[in-house]
């Protein structure tokens, strides 16, 4: 049996696609897996030790990381009217203000740099903790992300831009948020057989919802139902099983744009 390390996040979206994966439900392919779920932007950082040899990987990572990581056609997270959004307490932002980012390899904080080049007082703090610092003027505005989405107003915030609305008004193009890699050491027969794994896992999530909903709640940071039912309807999707021609323009366009502002 062969073993891997995988890593992906404890937001609903990752939870709802890995859960049959990681609990014996379909055909494994002769492999085991060492799950570790973390934040996004840790992911990203055990990817940049190349400590992970199958993880989720912020598409701004990915981009990075792409000499050393293949890009899975399934599991990842793209489409429309699913990006961060910019909120404050009622303030207009400028290149002066303090800003909270979920970290800086995530692709929220490549959105906000293309958005505002001259940003400039940009903090990296994990993606929980940006609501309430906001809320409490701790952060003059802070770009959210997952579960954020839903929730923002209950703390008194205000949308200053969705990032998302305005890459596809820019591109025409679905967002690329997050992806799954393989390490390219594993070999393209690994890559193949844990990318037919993955989609697998997709599809029995899609066919049983209610099989993964305690896995789920046990790492969510909002227990609501609702709200994670919404999460996992905007953010799983057809992207989700196979990213296709579109979905991967997205990701060069993406590559592109940042690229020309020397951003990667």
């Amino acid at each position: 049996m062969k073993k891997f390390k995988l890593g992906f996040s404890p937001c609903p979206n990752d939870t709802f696609i890995f859960h049959a994966m990681t609990h014996g439900l379909v055909d494994s392919r002769g492999y085991s897996f060492d799950t570790v779920i973390s934040d996004v932007e840790e992911l990203n950082r055990l990817a940049l030790a190349r400590e992970a040899e199958v993880t989720k990987l912020s598409f701004h990572a990915y981009l990075k990381l792409q000499g050393d990581y293949s890009l899975l056609s399934a599991g990842s997270a793209l489409g429309f009217g699913c990006g961060p959004i910019v909120v404050s307490r009622g303030k207009i932002i400028t290149e002066k203000s303090i800003i909270a980012v979920p970290g800086e390899l995530t692709t929220a904080c490549l959105l906000l740099r293309l958005w505002m080049p001259a940003a400039r007082n940009l903090v990296f703090t994990r993606f929980d903790n940006i609501i309430p610092g906001t809320a409490s003027g701790e952060f003059d505005a802070g770009v959210i992300i997952h579960e954020g989405r839903f929730v923002y107003r209950r703390a008194g915030l205000e949308e200053i831009i969705d990032l998302g609305r305005w890459w596809e008004e820019t591109t025409g193009l679905p967002i690329p948020l997050g992806c799954i890699a393989i390490k390219k050491s594993a070999g393209d027969g690994a890559k193949n057989d844990i990318e037919t794994i993955v989609r697998s896992s997709v599809e029995y999530a899609f066919r049983n919802r209610d099989a993964s909903r305690e896995f789920i709640k046990s790492h969510a940071q909002e227990m609501d139902d609702d709200v994670i039912d919404s999460h996992i309807a905007l953010y799983v999707n057809d992207f989700s099983l196979d990213i296709g021609e579109k979905g991967r323009r997205a990701a060069k366009t993406l590559g592109s744009m940042a690229r020309g502002r020397g951003i990667i």
